[in-house]
């Protein structure tokens, strides 16, 4: 698996409307694209859940990096629509850890959290505290999967950065105890190759 995001700050009074509406007529073109896991559609509004900006961000898991490279770069990834009408965005990206399917993995989801964590050096320079922190997330990622109102949950790591992402797809609203960098409304899910996802 790997992830990646783009995301686009609106000014405070850009129409929303306007662009739920664009978002709302295109979100079906990658339903059945080769080698994606999920693409999310997400959106957050100043002053809701804590947010800051009017967000418009995408959050894809891929199932190999061949067909994230082919959305990206070919030209027939229909990526370039988003260039047309944002301009090009700098695209975060992280090495797949762990994607697990939740109880609510039937429905469409509403909401979905990001959580981007440092990753300290290690104390000792041997690099065995980072293996320990991440076998303690992938644990606690799949704590989290179990519970009834969760689509999906995904963990992947920036090597170049060393942060680690964690997203999560909930049912409905993101629960208020959970540890979210961002919190987003989700407007649509593409799911052609969820079940591939490892």
């Amino acid at each position: 698996m790997y992830a990646m995001q783009y995301a686009f700050t609106l000014p405070a009074d850009y129409d929303t409307r306007q662009l739920r509406e664009r978002v709302g007529a295109a979100v079906h073109s990658l339903d059945d694209r080769a080698g994606l896991g999920l693409k999310a559609y997400l959106f957050r509004d100043r002053g809701v859940d804590g947010s800051p900006v009017n967000e418009y961000a995408c959050v894809y898991l891929w199932n190999d990096t061949a067909s994230m490279s082919d959305f990206l770069v070919t030209g027939s990834g229909r990526f370039q629509n988003i260039i047309r009408f944002f301009g090009r965005p700098s695209v975060d990206h992280w090495t797949g850890i762990a994607a697990v399917a939740g109880p609510a993995r039937a429905a469409a989801p509403k909401a979905a959290s990001r959580r981007l964590t440092a990753l300290p050096t290690d104390a000792d320079d041997t690099g065995l505290g980072l293996a320990a922190r991440i076998e303690r997330e992938t644990e606690e990622l799949a704590k989290l999967a179990r519970r009834e109102d969760v689509h999906t949950a995904a963990l992947a790591v920036d090597p170049r950065d060393w942060r680690l992402l964690r997203f999560v797809l909930w049912a409905d609203a993101v629960p208020p105890e959970e540890d979210a960098t961002e919190r987003y409304e989700v407007l649509h899910v593409s799911t052609p190759e969820l079940a591939e996802l490892r």
